[in-house]
């Protein structure tokens, strides 16, 4: 899962950071509010780390604009503050959760694994489902009933950002950079031949799940 940290305290945003990749997640830190919220359009995280107080642009105004534009990812607020109107003020702004400083990194670590819970159907923390096929983080393979297939590690991303997002169309400029990166050179072709592998792997283990296209946009599960 990819998590994007907007703190303006260097040290810190750096600490968060290898703390996230320690726990096998994907990091980016962002140390201003322009910045944060120019990384938060795209639309790519699982999950965002967001301080009130930014140069640049405040919290607030770097959640009230994700909002605004219909970017519905999760948003864990860590700050000083611990006023309560402070706290009801960032939940009324779209904030999903609040965490005060200092904090302990295992509640931390909690509190994301609880807000990113939230985007699909969790059978346990190792494992996705939607609709009878499980995707198991365990053994990179996906499963419905007695039937199972091992994926490649791209299949496995790509699976997992569609099952964890179903029904929404995910835009192949999206997957492109949410799995291969904002520099990648891939191309649109090489998301098709994962998409065709997938589909012909769901096919093989009777799973009631099809990746549907959407025309010169991106990709759906249904």
């Amino acid at each position: 899962m990819k998590i994007l940290i907007v703190e303006d305290e260097i040290q810190l945003a750096d600490a968060l950071c290898e703390l996230l990749k320690r726990n096998t997640y994907s990091a980016d830190v962002c140390y201003n509010g322009i910045d944060g919220l120019d990384n938060a359009l795209t639309g790519v995280y699982d999950c965002i780390i967001l301080d009130i107080m930014l140069p640049g642009m405040n919290g607030l105004d770097v959640l009230r604009h994700m909002r605004n534009e219909k970017i519905n990812t999760p948003v864990l607020l860590l700050t000083a503050r611990s006023e309560v109107n402070d706290k009801i003020n960032g939940l009324d702004c779209g904030a999903d959760d609040y965490l005060t400083k200092p904090f302990v990194t295992g509640e931390l670590l909690a509190r994301i694994r609880a807000l990113t819970r939230r985007k699909g159907e969790i059978v346990d923390e190792n494992r996705l489902q939607f609709n009878g096929l499980v995707l198991n983080k365990n053994t990179c393979s996906i499963s419905c009933g007695n039937n199972d297939v091992k994926l490649s590690l791209k299949e496995y991303n790509v699976m997992e950002m569609l099952i964890a997002n179903p029904g929404q169309i995910l835009p192949k400029e999206r997957i492109i950079e949410k799995i291969w990166g904002s520099e990648s050179d891939v191309e649109y072709n090489n998301i098709e031949v994962y998409i065709s592998f997938l589909r012909k792997k769901i096919a093989s283990i009777s799973a009631d799940v099809q990746i549907k296209t959407a025309r010169g946009i991106g990709y759906f599960m249904e």
